[in-house]
């Protein structure tokens, strides 16, 4: 058996679908991880939604922050954007069945026997493991109860920094900003969330990806993540970013988890988008 980690889809299903036969991929026998934003911008956002959720216990799935968007639009609380391909999910027949799928979705995914976890986007500087692990599921449990009063406080850039005092809306702000839209922080571990190009060797002190962060508690678990398509594929051992711009017109990437020295497989993503948003 194979568990192989594949980046940001955004409804590019012929892709995952190439990517796939690439990977030789079987459902009785091999496990796939999705690190976030299985739809949006891309053209085929339903035809992904279905692929990945018929596949059950062989696909783990995290929330990024162009699947919560969905939901937040879904539950009245998000306005559809002019580069949202959404329309055809919200209109779906078996909609409720996919979002009500998408919803149950957690953060953060753990695996202790490969020593591995896989997130969206990033981790607070001050968060531990399991500190990190209880903001998730803290997360997840505020969506599953009142998932439309979760969607219409979610949204802005405050606060910027970790408080273990911080309650309420802001807290949950918090946690979700870190999970499914951060890049960099600063040197005093707040979050900067605006920013989204590529780290430099010239970079301001002002920008430090956030895996880079001095004295980060985190530290320990293999971590996978996506989100970040100007930073591209990355493996330094500790940390592996698989977004590698497939609705851009890059390329759709995966890596077979458990295996030491193995190497990414991707493959070439028509342009569906041009480049400038999350």
């Amino acid at each position: 058996m194979a568990t192989y980690a594949i980046g940001d889809v955004q409804g590019c299903d012929r892709e995952l679908a190439a990517l796939l036969d690439a990977l030789d991929f079987s459902s009785t026998r091999d496990r796939l991880w999705f690190v976030g934003d299985l739809v949006n911008r891309g053209p085929q956002s339903l035809a992904v939604l279905r692929r990945v959720r018929t596949l059950g216990d062989a696909a783990v799935v995290v929330l990024g922050n162009h699947d919560l968007h969905l939901l937040a639009v879904a539950f009245g609380a998000g306005r559809v954007r002019g580069d949202d391909t959404l329309d055809e999910i919200l209109a779906a027949p078996d909609r409720s069945a996919l979002l009500d799928w998408l919803l149950s979705r957690p953060l953060l995914h753990e695996d202790a026997a490969m020593d591995a976890r896989m997130l969206h986007a990033g981790l607070a500087p001050q968060w531990d493991a399991d500190e990190a692990r209880g903001c998730a599921r803290e997360f997840e449990r505020a969506l599953q109860r009142h998932p439309e009063k979760v969607f219409e406080r979610m949204y802005g850039d405050q606060p910027d920094r970790w408080d273990p005092a911080l309650d309420g809306e802001e807290r949950l702000r918090f946690i979700v900003n870190c999970y499914t839209r951060l890049r960099y922080v600063d040197a005093d571990g707040r979050l900067v969330l605006r920013a989204k190009g590529a780290p430099t060797k010239g970079r301001a002190r002002a920008l430090i990806p956030w895996f880079e962060s001095p004295g980060a508690r985190w530290h320990g678990a293999r971590t996978v993540f996506g989100h970040w398509s100007t930073l591209g594929y990355l493996d330094d051992g500790e940390v592996v970013g698989l977004d590698t711009g497939c609705v851009w017109g890059g390329r759709l990437t995966a890596l077979e988890l458990g295996v030491a020295g193995a190497r990414p497989l991707s493959v070439p993503c028509a342009q569906s988008q041009v480049p400038g948003g999350e």
